[in-house]
């Protein structure tokens, strides 16, 4: 067995990592019935066994792992002929519940199966291979375990399949958060497409069906509307505005704040306040 515990960064209270580790067991090597007080996955590398919660049972082989949630009473069991391999990582945080779901992992489907992909493996594997006396070892194991979690929720073709049936609403708000986060910077549709992973063209149709607008319409809006937010500073010229809501141009920034708010950024500045 092959075991690493971790002391906790106090700054790293969304998700971190407790102990992680790999064990190739015995035949009918079993642990529990116990409690544990944080999230503990296995992911299982090689052979079969058993993992009971409650009164159900779920037979497990290679490429099949379970979660054990805090506070549940767990048992599991490697087989008497073929024993299980797996690699194992207890975690805890704020997102830890969300980000399982996100993986289709709860209380009710503690078991996932990612058939052929290593993903998970890999990324405990780099955690076992980081150097000990590594400076920032512990913001490297938190990167590995971001790691972690995003193959295991990449990994998981069911959850795959759920993610294609996404109601348009929830494109059309991820839309206006990619927006809202990046309209200082010279972004375009088609890359706002790509950041959500859709078509631009399809996507500009969900978005103009949920918004009455179009993805670019609402860019120019949204910019304007944080323009005229900038100028109440009168320490900012128009040009420092214009490059503050992505426009290197102050000449075209002028004409589209014209064009969307009925006067010039000097005439909307000298109105009354």
């Amino acid at each position: 067995m092959v075991e690493y515990f971790v002391t906790r960064n106090i700054h790293h209270s969304d998700l971190f990592l407790i102990h992680y580790g790999t064990e190739q067991c015995r035949p009918g090597h079993a642990y529990g019935p116990a409690v544990r007080d944080h999230f503990l996955l296995h992911f299982i590398t090689a052979g079969k066994g058993i993992y009971q919660v409650g009164d159900r049972t779920y037979p497990l082989r290679e490429g099949q792992g379970f979660m054990i949630f805090p506070n549940e009473v767990t048992y599991y069991q490697a087989d008497n002929e073929t024993p299980w391999t797996y690699y194992w990582v207890g975690f805890n945080g704020i997102l830890a519940e969300t980000l399982l779901q996100r993986a289709g992992i709860t209380p009710e489907t503690p078991t996932f199966d990612c058939g052929a992909d290593r993903s998970i493996q890999h990324c405990v594997t780099a955690m076992i291979n980081l150097e000990p006396a590594a400076k920032a070892r512990d913001i490297r194991l938190t990167a590995h375990l971001y790691e972690f979690m995003s193959a295991l929720i990449e990994s998981n073709p069911l959850v795959a399949a759920a993610e294609k049936q996404v109601p348009h609403a929830e494109y059309a708000e991820k839309v206006v958060r990619f927006i809202e986060m990046n309209y200082a910077n010279k972004i375009t549709v088609a890359e706002i497409a790509s950041s959500i992973g859709l078509n631009r063209s399809y996507l500009n149709a969900i978005f103009h069906k949920q918004m009455n607008t179009s993805i670019q319409d609402y860019l120019i809006r949204y910019r304007m509307q944080r323009a005229c937010q900038l100028m109440r500073n009168d320490a900012l010229s128009i040009g420092d505005i214009a490059r503050s809501v992505g426009y290197d141009d102050p000449l075209h920034f002028s004409k589209m704040f014209k064009k969307y708010q009925g006067q010039s950024p000097s005439e909307y500045r000298q109105r009354p306040r």
